[in-house]
């Protein structure tokens, strides 16, 4: 008898869970379900939380001072103080190694290579930055790249040009797997030339080869199956370069150093204290980060160097900082998103700020559908205009380039001598900012953060920041991807 309740009980529980199970979420606007074919098909789909990309950390967004924190000893004032807001994002933990650079010139070449070459020439970083005409530095130029012995060293020699191309590879092929994981796609390794998997191109309806099968199923009572959608949250966002604002933040690793919202100590460098050697009883005196240390002195004497490392040194060497970052000192400095302006902390919002914007849209025809791909396999981009894009009705931005926004253009340039000539190029290039004429400065100089292997401490604090042409590149700069973080600033499990 006792066992027969048991069972009645435990079909009743059954029973309650398979009712509750066929319930449908509705509407609390309009009372109809969700989810329902035969209410049209509307989908609201339970989402958890952002899935973490590889290589990625987490880094909690928050309010911080921006900018110099000890003795501006050039005098530049291009980074005074300002408190700002970044949000939450994701950053890679490491710099971007050897190994994962060849693996991105290994799929170009295998993809592109025999009927565009170019495009492989493209990605080539330029190793030839290790030359000097009074040092003995070719081993550095055949070796450093290609060797085993420095697959886990930061990739040098890349422009922000290519290090931009190699983020947005990096969010197709992370995509393509998560695709392939949830049973949607073959592993397809004979993609060639435009047939090959792009994100963008996919969630258009313009990227049909590898599937597995047609789809999802599609609610949709006049449809079968469909594509993944951005509602879905089952792709991830896009890989990028992270904003200056956001490697400071990251790199300062505040969150070590908060109790409530009192920040204690502000920090030099991205670990405590003022000093670069270890304090800790177990390591002291060991060095913090890889940086040059006086004259001719990069590595220290044998048998006790004092950072293990004449040039680079493998991404996972010291210490990381409180978010879990390693190298956000010394061993390379890193190429951010923004251009270069000496008044960025005083001209950008004071959230999320970024100088650098260029705004675009799909290309599409004279019937609305968007444009055929390029001969990669790449949607095609135009920047809005005030013709087709109705910008004379928009209050927040007026045209598509605002890189020299109230640093550079018609309102702010002082130089009405060539203001005819500004006019003509269409304010491309404020004539405050007239490379090799008025300035080293033009819309195309793009900010690098923190020291690298051959400067001095000062460069590693994180609020010093210098800038270089984005089609060039040195031995000394790197670079490392952020994405940013959807949704809650902590996550669900907060």
């Amino acid at each position: 008898m006792k066992k027969l309740n048991e069972c009645v009980v435990f079909s009743l529980i059954g029973a309650l869970l398979f009712l509750a199970s066929c319930g449908k979420e509705t509407s609390s606007t309009t009372g109809w379900a969700y989810n329902d074919s035969n209410n049209g098909g509307f989908e609201n789909l339970y989402y958890f939380d952002q899935e973490t990309g590889p290589g990625l950390v987490l880094i909690e967004g928050g309010r911080f001072t921006m900018g110099k924190t000890e003795q501006d000893i050039f005098y530049d004032w291009n980074n005074v103080e300002k408190t700002v807001t970044v949000s939450s994002f994701y950053m890679d933990e490491t710099e971007v190694k050897n190994i994962d650079y060849r693996e991105y010139l290994y799929w170009v070449g295998r993809v592109f290579g025999a009927d565009y070459p170019e495009v492989f020439k493209k990605a080539l970083p330029d190793t030839l930055v290790w030359r000097s005409r009074l040092a003995f530095n070719e081993p550095f130029v055949e070796y450093y790249l290609r060797h085993p012995a420095y697959s886990a060293y930061p990739v040098v020699g890349v422009s922000w040009l290519q290090a931009t191309d190699y983020a947005a590879w990096r969010t197709d092929r992370v995509n393509e797997l998560i695709l392939i994981r949830e049973g949607l796609f073959e592993n397809n390794p004979n993609q060639f030339n435009e047939d090959n998997f792009n994100t963008k191109a996919y969630l258009n309806g313009q990227y049909e080869s590898g599937k597995r099968t047609d789809g999802l199923i599609d609610l949709d009572p006049n449809k079968e199956t469909r594509n993944v959608r951005i509602e879905d949250g089952i792709l991830l966002p896009e890989y990028r370069l992270p904003t200056e604002a956001e490697w400071e933040y990251a790199a300062l690793g505040l969150i070590g150093n908060t109790y409530g919202e009192l920040i204690v100590e502000r920090k030099f460098y991205p670990w405590n204290g003022h000093g670069v050697r270890n304090a800790d009883d177990k390591y002291l005196g060991q060095m913090l980060a890889n940086f040059r240390r006086g004259r001719g002195d990069m590595m220290g004497v044998a048998g006790q160097l004092n950072d293990n490392a004449e040039i680079t040194a493998p991404v996972y060497s010291y210490w990381p900082n409180d978010y879990g970052l390693y190298n956000m000192a010394g061993n390379v400095s890193e190429w951010v998103m923004d251009v270069y302006r000496p008044m960025t902390a005083e001209d950008a919002d004071d959230f999320r700020p970024f100088r650098g914007n260029v705004f675009k849209t799909l290309e599409r025809d004279e019937e609305g559908y968007i444009a055929e791909k390029d001969s990669l396999g790449r949607l095609k981009y135009r920047e809005v205009n005030a013709e087709d894009d109705n910008l004379d009705n928009r209050r927040n931005y007026k045209k598509a380039d605002v890189i020299n926004y109230q640093d550079g253009d018609l309102q702010s340039t002082l130089d009405f001598e060539n203001l005819g000539q500004f006019q003509d190029n269409g304010g491309k290039d404020g004539a405050m900012y007239d490379f090799s004429e008025t300035s080293l400065i033009s819309d195309r100089s793009r900010v690098y953060k923190g020291g690298s292997w051959d400067d001095r401490a000062y460069w590693m604090t994180p609020g010093t920041r210098r800038y270089l042409e984005e089609d060039q590149s040195t031995n000394k700069i790197g670079f490392r991807c952020a994405m940013i973080r959807v949704g809650s600033p902590t996550g669900l499990g907060y």
